[in-house]
């Protein structure tokens, strides 16, 4: 067995061992460099060792960390937030419900505007209480006809009489006209009335019943053949670039609340706003398995300013 020589006396808690080892480490042939993390004695040490390169070290460091925020910046901005995604012109349409033909710039402490209004999607055929413009006219068309004075035998002999009749009928029928444009005005409509009237710009938007004839379908696989679809019986309410599409607006509308006032107090707000963005997050990632690619795909993440952030990762509020 190898002797072992002592070490000092005063530091005599370890000692040499001249026995080889078993299995001598691989010469590394790299070239030995510094490592990336030093301790603040080595830092201390080589910025009195040698100031200038020390300086010359942080100078770097700097421009580094500053591009690093840049680049980090560009992301944020290209993949918007998690929650609200990218504001583009059809999700800022879901504050008006689709009825102000120009955005609402943002002001300034003394109320002037710092940008330009742009132009905004209009929706002018939906009105309040669930009806269309069509439905309203042909019942204004339909009420004018039924409640207009007849002639008889009487206003045959009086014809002014049936002048003073239609003339009051004209006066009333203006009358109901102007109340039910009120009533399905959706600018004095609720927020509950600008929400079912955005589900419903959306299942036109992005229903298949609308979009199989108007984008291309999704390419064929290697083998696959083409299946004929059913006719469909009525409007698509539930596939899931349409539930996306609704969940958009909801999200957006519950956001806008909980920045105003107090709203950061609402524990229950939050925790609904949570709930929607996570089946948001769900239904994104199905579709992105099934349509990825696909000309819907491409619409609905455009339209609606989705991006990676809104489905990829984990989303916290």
């Amino acid at each position: 067995m190898p002797p072992r020589i002592p070490g000092v006396q005063r530091l005599n808690t370890f000692s040499l061992c001249l026995r080889p080892a078993v299995n001598p480490s691989t010469p590394s042939l790299l070239p030995i460099t510094q490592t990336a993390s030093l301790s603040q004695k080595e830092k201390k040490r080589l910025a009195k060792q040698d100031p200038y390169r020390w300086a010359q070290m942080q100078q770097r460091k700097n421009a580094h960390l500053e591009r690093r925020e840049v680049i980090e910046a560009e992301r944020k901005a290209r993949l918007g937030d998690p929650v609200r995604g990218i504001t583009t012109p059809f999700v800022e349409s879901f504050d008006f419900a689709g009825q102000a033909p120009l955005s609402k710039p943002p002001v300034d402490e003394d109320g002037n505007p710092i940008e330009e209004p742009h132009p905004l999607p209009t929706s002018p055929h939906i009105l309040n209480n669930l009806i269309s413009k069509g439905e309203l006219d042909a019942a204004i068309e339909n009420a004018y006809a039924l409640t207009k004075p007849m002639s008889s035998e009487y206003t045959m002999l009086h014809p002014e009489e049936l002048e003073r009749k239609n003339q009051e009928h004209e006066e009333l029928h203006g009358k109901a006209v102007e109340a039910l444009q009120r009533i399905v005005d959706l600018e004095k409509g609720s927020s509950k009335d600008r929400r079912h009237a955005n589900i419903r710009r959306c299942v036109e938007t992005f229903g298949r019943h609308e979009t199989d004839l108007t984008l291309p379908p999704k390419p064929l696989s290697r083998g696959q053949l083409k299946e004929e679809r059913p006719v469909r019986g009525g409007p698509d309410t539930g596939s899931s670039e349409v539930q996306i599409a609704i969940l958009t607006a909801k999200i957006r509308a519950l956001a806008n609340e909980l920045e105003k006032g107090r709203g950061y107090r609402d524990k229950v707000g939050k925790r609904g706003l949570r709930l929607m963005v996570h089946k948001r997050q769900r239904l994104l990632a199905y579709m992105e398995r099934k349509e990825r690619g696909s000309a819907r795909w491409q619409h609905m993440m455009e339209k609606l300013g989705l991006s990676e952030s809104n489905y990829k990762g984990q989303i916290t509020l």
